[in-house]
Parts: C-alpha cells; sequence; structure tokens
C-alpha cells in the first residue's frame, strides 16, 4: 500500500480527562512526563502520546520493559524543550491480550476521549487486529513497537511499526535451527495469528533448505485459550522424533516446558521466540532450560540506554522492545516538529520523512535532531533498536534480530544479532 498525505486536519476530539490510568511503572499518568499540566513554553497544541500497552494477560511481561521506553522518550523530549514548545504528554493504558480484547477496545476510547494524537501499541498483533481500524479511522498514528504479522505491513497510511515484520524474525529463527544441524523440526504452536504467520515463515525457510516440519504444521495448532488440549499437543509433537522443537505461544509456555520434560525431550533444543523469551527463574527448576535459545527482534539493549531504561524503573529484568517503544515515541516527536503540528495527519505526513526514507542527515535523540530540522535539514534518525527507515508498507525496512541462550537459572542472555532487509 503506497502512502498518501491528508490535507485536512483531524476533527478535534473530546479534550477533558474523565479517567487518569495507571501505568506498570507506578504513576497514575505520566502527566507531562516531567511538566505541569498544561505543558511549558510557547503557545500550541500539546502532543499527547497514549501507550497501548499490556499491564495485563498472557503478555504483561512485555509490559514494563515497553513502557519504561515510553516514559524514557518523554522524559529524553520535555528535558529539552518540548515539541514546538510544550511538553508532550504520556498517558498510559493496558492493552491486555487477545482474550480479553474488551480491555483494548476500552483503551482506545479513552485515548481518544483524551485527545491522543499518537498510540504506541498494541504488543499483540491479534490486539491491533482489533482496534486497529477505531484508531487509524479517527486519523490517529498508530505505532506499534512489537508487532510482527504480515498481515499488518501496509495496513493503513497511519499505521506504522518500528518491529520487523515475521518474515524477519521467522527467516532468522529458521536459520538458526538448520545451522545447529537440526533437519528434523516440530512446532508447539498456539492458533494465533501471531503464532501461525511466524510458524509459516520459518516452516518455509527450513524446508526451502531440505529440512522437515514433522509437527506443527498448518491444522495442527493448539488453541491458545484451552489448557486441556496442551497436553495432547506435547505427546503428538514429541512422538515424531524431532531433533529440535520450536514453541510459539505466550504464557502457555509454563505449561509446556515441564510436560516436554516430563516427556523425555531434551529441553536444551528448545526454540523460543519474542512472545515467550522471558525469565523463567521462578517457574522452573534449575537447568530446565540451559542452552535452549530464542530470538528477539531488535538491536540489544545494553550500555548507556538500558542504564537510562533502569533509571526509568529500576525493577526491570526484561528489555525486549524497550528500543522500539522509544524509537516511536521519538520518531512521532520529531515528525510532529518537521511538520509544525501536532495533529495525526500531519504526523503521518512526516513520519517517513525523519526515519530517513528521504534521505538526510543522520542524527541521534532528540536535541541533536530538532537542531538539524529547525535549521532547514532533512534528517535520517537512527534509531536505538537499530530498524532502518520506513519502507513503503510502513515497516521498518531493515532490522536487526537478537539470537538469546538460556542459562542455568532459567534466565537467558544475548550470543549474537543477525541483520535482515525487508525492502
Amino acid at each position: 500500500m503506497k502512502r498518501s498525505t491528508h490535507a485536512a486536519r483531524a476533527a478535534a476530539l473530546a479534550g477533558a480527562v474523565a479517567l487518569v490510568l495507571t501505568a506498570c511503572s507506578g504513576d497514575a499518568d505520566n502527566g507531562d512526563a516531567g511538566g505541569d499540566a498544561d505543558g511549558d513554553g510557547g503557545g500550541g497544541e500539546q502532543l499527547i502520546v497514549g501507550s497501548l500497552l499490556p499491564q495485563t494477560g498472557s503478555l504483561a511481561f512485555l509490559g514494563p520493559p515497553e513502557i519504561a521506553g515510553v516514559d524514557l522518550a518523554g522524559e529524553e523530549i520535555n528535558e529539552n524543550g518540548g515539541v514546538l514548545g510544550q511538553d508532550v504528554k504520556i498517558v498510559h493504558t493496558d492493552s491486555s491480550d487477545a482474550d480479553n480484547a474488551e480491555v483494548a477496545t476500552q483503551s482506545v476510547t479513552d485515548l481518544l476521549s483524551q485527545g491522543a494524537q499518537v498510540v504506541v501499541g498494541a504488543a499483540s498483533s491479534s490486539v491491533t487486529l482489533n482496534v486497529v481500524d477505531d484508531i487509524t479511522g479517527a486519523e490517529v498514528v498508530q505505532i506499534s513497537p512489537a508487532n510482527t504479522s504480515t498481515k499488518l505491513s501496509g495496513y493503513s497510511d497511519y499505521y506504522f511499526r518500528t518491529a520487523p515484520s515475521d518474515l524477519v524474525q521467522g527467516s532468522a529463527l529458521g536459520n538458526l535451527i538448520l545451522n545447529d544441524g537440526h533437519a528434523n523440526v516440530a512446532f508447539l504452536v498456539f492458533n494465533d495469528d501471531y503464532g501461525t504467520t511466524l510458524r509459516d515463515v520459518a516452516k518455509q525457510t527450513i524446508e526451502d533448505a531440505g529440512g522437515t516440519i514433522t509437527y506443527g504444521n498448518p491444522g495442527e495448532e493448539f488453541d491458545p485459550a484451552s489448557d486441556d488440549v496442551i497436553p495432547s499437543a506435547v505427546t503428538a509433537a514429541v512422538a515424531t522424533n524431532p531433533d529440535a522443537i520450536v514453541l510459539i505461544a505466550f504464557d502457555q509456555t509454563k505449561l509446556i516446558v515441564p510436560q516436554l520434560a516430563a516427556a523425555g525431550f531434551d529441553t536444551s533444543k528448545l526454540y523460543f521466540v519474542d512472545g515467550n523469551l522471558a525469565d523463567y527463574s521462578a517457574d522452573f527448576e534449575p537447568g530446565t532450560l540451559e542452552g535452549a535459545q530464542g530470538t528477539l527482534p531488535g538491536a540489544n539493549a545494553e550500555g548507556e540506554f538500558r542504564d537510562r531504561l533502569l533509571e526509568i524503573d529500576p525493577d526491570l529484568t526484561d528489555f525486549a522492545y524497550a528500543a522500539e517503544s522509544y524509537d516511536a515515541v521519538m520518531l512521532a516527536a520529531l515528525a510532529a516538529v518537521r511538520g509544525e503540528g501536532v495533529d495525526g495527519p500531519t504526523i503521518q505526513e512526516n513520519l517517513a520523512a525523519v526515519s530517513g526514507a528521504e534521505g538526510g542527515t543522520e542524527c541521534s535523540g532528540f536535541a541533536e535532531c530538532v537542531e538539524l530540522l529547525e535549521s532547514g535539514e532533512e534528517i535520517n534518525y537512527q534509531t536505538v533498536s537499530g530498524a532502518g527507515p520506513f519502507n513503503e508498507d510502513n515497516d521498518p525496512s531493515s532490522a536487526y534480530v537478537g539470537i538469546y541462550q538460556f542459562n542455568a537459572d532459567n534466565t537467558y542472555t544475548w550470543v549474537k544479532e543477525e541483520f535482515g532487509e525487508v525492502g
């Protein structure tokens, strides 16, 4: 889908704040991420960024790093003069998961009523597919830091994402398995759009190289809403005597792993993905996952950026999609500066340009990039996540996928990263 522009300003949404929403970081809402309620500095409308990220449900472990990334960006922007003379306002809401779809629907209603011009989220592709029409139909920009479903590529002129599609992660996952010498691979995958599309890309990568999918082909998914079907799926997968098993699931992983171990499968031959690559030190006996591996889109959060995230939330143990969340807010703010307006259509029209889609001078951080914009230069914002400029589908044109390995205590450590391009 080609990008189009919109000359008309979005119709004004009701601006009264009727509800104060609680963020995972503990603040009722982030106010102006450091400013007063009316914003500091010169006149003009305030940029309101709403987050639609998981505080509850099966992806709740992804919420804290994503929320910290949003808050860190808001803090940096406001410390450097805000957007067009006004502090950016951050409002956090809960997306939950696809099994609790009404949570995200209500959150979107709240964000639109509060005048959000940008929504960062959701984490789940299925949740996004439930609400994306409501958000983009209101000419509000949606930027997901974690959606990977191929169904969302080019979905709407107002939908963007800073995480790569499954074309990148699926290929990296398949090649990781092949390079480890596994030719007969089983998938334990839930019947969810995220799960099946990621499975399909990894499956094709493995089969194109001469490998075989012994279980978990189309029609052999398990129902994510029914724990009762998991034992039969585990039994069926193990019965095919695979060299390796890929787990594509969310919270169901905590049920699947012990059953695989009890069935005698070597759990060091397990492969995880972004939806379940997590700290399991409190869930499994030491050594359970030692040697198992997983993939996670995005560059490794390390060094100064990790330290800054921990200043926002000292309790962080996972950092998945924190960088992509930070980048989403930065790109939206820079688009508003370039277009000299905080309304949805203006941000939409300028997002690709500030991402570097039209070339420009490379810059990092808000202050440096704004200085270039105000001097009349085009910019190429260098993402913390390593994602490349938006392509014509509003997807990153390139991205990194991290490869991680589990330790004896069932935590995981970054090993390396693979670079991929999607055109």
